[in-house]
């Protein structure tokens, strides 16, 4: 028996997401919360022949507190989407007090369940979630993730159609490290499962700058309309199915994901000491298990490029964690 909850269910990430969760046979309940919306996505899911129960709340009369109760996995896709021209630093001021918020509800509510942050911008966002929780003395590192998995989805696509052959795509295994936005989304082509064909470099930097700036090729397509929902909706489902199938026993699960690196010390100090930074926060290959995060792995052998992307990646990093920490450390006017 296992409750999912979904925060921002009525969104275009959350309903698709949402959708996804209620065919997972591993989730008996599904609990949707937002500000709009929600018990009318929720009777629309009810429908669905599958075992999971689907309960929607609003705000009013303590609907996240409801929907919290008892949960086990919260996902939470809620906040803006990113517009054209927009940075996901650009949705910090409105997005940022979102997670807080929904943040505190965990921490009160169901401080032991696994947290999968949707919500940009990620590498702020999750450290948001962390200090609540620290704030109130439930944080628990090993069970707090920033989804990055939409990186690695996008890498996975974009390296089978440089073989032309898009049938791979669901094998193709690319690392993806560092951050969930801009230059600091680092591929590490040169570890993929399906090595790259013979291309030219100016092909090869095209094919790392999309996997880092993929979000922006659908936000310009979707014209103003929104940005990646449905491929953010599955990839945000694939890492909770994941998690979903650790804490039902399954060994060997191991996944990219942006992570405080003291949930592993041994771990993370070996990642702090491959990228040649003492960062609190790194998206990092991590073993999953019943408890969370079992180990946090090495990046591996990158090239000389590679590390070029990395350092590249530090400054920006370090700023938006900082940035995270600060909103909610820092006195308030």
């Amino acid at each position: 028996m296992t409750k999912a909850v979904v925060l921002g269910a009525a969104g275009g990430i959350g309903q698709p997401l949402a959708l996804l969760l209620k065919g997972n046979p591993l989730v008996s309940d599904l609990g949707l919360f937002d500000i709009v919306n929600t018990p009318g996505v929720a009777a629309d899911l009810s429908h669905i022949a599958t075992p999971a129960k689907v309960e929607g709340y609003l705000p009013p009369d303590d609907g996240l507190k409801k929907a919290l109760a008892g949960a086990d996995i919260v996902v939470i896709p809620a906040g803006v989407p990113r517009k054209p021209g927009m940075t996901r630093d650009d949705l910090f001021k409105i997005n940022a007090g979102i997670v807080r918020d929904l943040a505190t509800g965990i921490a009160t509510t169901c401080p032991k369940a696994f947290i999968l942050v949707i919500s940009n911008p990620v590498n702020s966002t999750v450290p948001i979630v962390a200090e609540v929780l620290k704030s109130h003395g439930v944080f628990d590192p090993k069970k707090l993730f920033g989804v990055t998995t939409l990186d690695v989805v996008r890498a996975s696509t974009f390296v089978s159609e440089i073989h032309k052959d898009l049938s791979i795509a669901p094998a193709v295994v690319v690392p993806v490290i560092g951050g969930h936005s801009g230059i600091t989304i680092v591929p590490l082509l040169s570890q993929s499962s399906h090595p790259l064909p013979k291309i030219t470099a100016e092909e090869h930097a095209a094919l790392i700058k999309r996997i880092q700036f993929g979000g922006d090729e659908v936000v310009k397509a979707k014209d103003g309309a929104g940005s990646a929902t449905l491929s953010m909706a599955y990839a945000g489902a694939e890492f909770a199915a994941k998690i979903l199938r650790a804490v039902n026993g399954e060994k060997g699960i191991v996944a990219p994901t942006y992570i405080n690196l003291i949930a592993d010390k041994a771990g993370g100090d070996v990642v702090k000491k491959e990228i040649g930074q003492e960062l609190e926060y790194f998206s990092a290959p991590v073993e999953l298990g019943p408890e969370g995060i079992v180990k946090i792995k090495s990046i591996g052998k990158v090239t000389e490029a590679e590390q070029e992307l990395i350092k590249a990646a530090l400054p920006e990093l370090a700023v938006n964690i900082e940035t995270g920490i600060n909103f909610i450390k820092a006195p308030k006017l």
